[in-house]
């Protein structure tokens, strides 16, 4: 179950819920009983154990504007 990381605009506590995804957007109330409280955004980085195998950028190299493909 996904878990979603809230701050209370009342006492300033962050707190966590784990909840279903159906239910991300429903109010939450802080371990205090405050009604205040907004979702904060979370970033979430996954990264795995073996090596990329993404191709390497054609045309000179650097990506888009490193590889003359703008105009």
């Amino acid at each position: 179950m996904p878990r979603y990381e809230y701050r209370c605009r009342a006492c300033g506590d962050t707190f966590e819920l784990s909840r279903p995804m159906a239910e991300s957007s429903a109010p939450a109330s802080c371990p205090a009983g405050h009604e205040d409280t907004v979702k904060l955004l979370s970033a979430v980085a996954v990264t795995g154990g073996g090596s990329s195998s993404a191709p390497a950028p054609q045309g000179g190299g650097g990506g888009c504007c490193g590889g003359g493909c703008c105009a």
